[in-house]
């Protein structure tokens, strides 16, 4: 007779066992693709000890019916993982302050945990985030707040051979909006000081292309606000790993539902897709 062993979490191994405050793996849930209740259910049935949370991203939770986000939730707690809402609560400014104080009692009806707030969007005044934060935490649900980082493509230095002293001509400057990093951090430790519960990088123009990862922007954040109060939005498998191979297992990431037996695999002992990696070192019991 065989059995088979799920690898188990040691503190000095990878992370944890779930409730962690490190290594979380956040899951996108309904937004670019359709995920009905079942195909969720077997993804926890299935991955559940590697799933943290589950984020309806994009505020497609305000587009599914009430009975459906409720047993999504329950489904989730049942499996210890979190749930948080994406980027919506910019969409209910324009009813002012009663408003967002509605959202807050709706999402904790509805189940949820955290509510994320989009500060580029929201695009408040820092006392006002900073009021928006109290209110969620007053709610009794954790707050999230998600900021992102731009730079400008010209800043990345050219790679390749090339003869020592040969002129490289410069890359045009882009028109887009260059994040201030330093302003960044110092926003973001207000928000954790006003009570937040972990900051949210979307770091979309930072790592959607690892080739093009500014290494440099992602080590100031984290070493100003902790890996334990960061996570990064992973957009593909290659930034995933470049985040695991710099920063180790302990990282907390954003990733698409496909993704997270890859992510766990390189979370695992042995880094890279491997999955005999997330397996007990007795991966069959005679």
């Amino acid at each position: 007779m065989s059995a088979y062993l799920w690898k188990s979490f040691d503190e000095d191994e990878d992370r944890p066992e779930k409730p962690r405050r490190c290594g979380v793996t956040e899951m996108r849930g309904p937004h670019y693709t359709l995920s009905t209740q079942d195909v969720i259910q077997e993804i926890f049935e299935s991955l559940g000890q590697f799933v943290d949370g589950l984020k309806f991203s994009g505020g497609s939770h305000s587009l599914l019916p009430r009975d459906f986000m409720k047993e999504v939730t329950e489904m989730a707690h049942r499996h210890d993982v979190y749930v948080s809402t994406g980027d919506w609560a910019e969409h209910l400014l324009r009813k002012g302050p009663s408003g967002f104080k509605e959202y807050v009692e709706e999402c904790k009806l509805l189940g949820f945990d955290t509510i994320e707030l989009n500060v580029g969007s929201l695009d408040v005044p820092e006392e006002t985030l900073l009021r928006y934060v109290r209110l969620i935490k007053n709610g009794g649900l954790r707050a999230k707040p998600q900021f992102a980082v731009k730079f400008n493509k010209s800043d990345i230095p050219i790679s390749g051979n090339r003869a020592f002293g040969a002129y490289i001509v410069p890359k045009p400057r882009s028109s887009e909006l260059v994040e201030d990093v330093d302003l960044l951090i110092r926003r973001a430790e207000r928000c954790l000081e006003a009570g937040a519960d972990m900051i949210m990088i979307d770091a979309d123009d930072v790592s959607k292309h690892a080739e093009f990862l500014r290494a440099d922007i992602i080590a100031k954040i984290i070493g100003r606000l902790g890996l334990e109060k960061t996570m990064f939005e992973a957009s593909n498998p290659q930034t995933s790993e470049w985040f695991i191979n710099h920063y180790g297992p302990k990282v907390n990431l954003f990733v698409d539902h496909s993704q997270v037996m890859d992510l766990e695999c390189l979370r695992g002992r042995n880094l890279g897709k491997n999955h005999s990696s997330i397996l007990g070192s007795s991966y069959f019991r005679i």
